[in-house]
């Protein structure tokens, strides 16, 4: 099961962007997507927490309302989709792995819950694992994920990889020539592939997250 990254199918493609996951879906693929809340407690698919890298404005996303968002957005042609919108897109028939991006409090998660809830597909993933561990405390059968960078260590992957109620790893490619990490019996994607060559390597034997292919 590959997954593209953040929707990113091809060069022409904006990250983040319901035409970008559209484009994915017309093409048979999961995707990865990032998600914050907005000050108005809308849940949108964005990676960073301001918006300087993407608009130029040192605001943070935290502190915006979605009608602020969605109007400077669509005037510089990358609009900032809702999740609500991404889910009904992907029908109920393709993966989502949804990564929360900032920490949530209880009362967001369970809203976060409560908006997700129709859509079987969905796996949360976070490289703040508070976040997994308080969902698992308000929907225990929720699937979900734990992040891990190129820093983590591996003896810290194996002993969080117990615990029954985690479903997959998401896991820096560095570790797919890990023999410990790859004899673990948990589900592992592995990100960001962006060579045609390291897909080409890899992709027979592992799940990927792929970006630009």
């Amino acid at each position: 099961m590959h997954i593209i990254h953040r929707g990113l199918v091809n060069k022409n493609c904006k990250e983040n962007t319901l035409k970008s996951f559209k484009k994915s879906f017309s093409m048979g693929f999961g995707i990865e997507t990032d998600i914050h809340s907005t000050k108005d407690n809308k849940f949108i698919c964005f990676h960073d927490f301001t918006l300087n890298r993407i608009f130029k404005k040192n605001l943070s996303v935290k502190n915006l309302d979605y009608f602020y968002l969605s109007k400077i957005s669509t005037l510089k042609r990358k609009p900032i989709p809702l999740l609500s919108d991404v889910l009904k897109a992907s029908k109920n028939k393709f993966p989502l792995f949804i990564e929360i991006k900032p920490y949530f409090s209880i009362r967001i998660l369970k809203n976060l819950v409560k908006e997700t809830t129709k859509f079987k597909k969905c796996i949360f993933i976070s490289f703040n694992h508070k976040n997994i561990y308080n969902l698992l405390k308000i929907k225990p059968n929720i699937k979900t994920g734990l992040s891990f960078s190129n820093t983590s260590k591996v003896k810290t992957i194996i002993k969080l990889s117990k615990n029954k109620k985690i479903n997959f790893l998401i896991l820096d490619k560095i570790f797919l020539n890990s023999r410990n990490i790859q004899q673990l019996k948990i589900k592992k994607h592995f990100y960001t592939i962006k060579k045609k060559s390291d897909f080409k390597k890899y992709s027979k034997n592992n799940n990927l997250i792929f970006e630009n292919l």
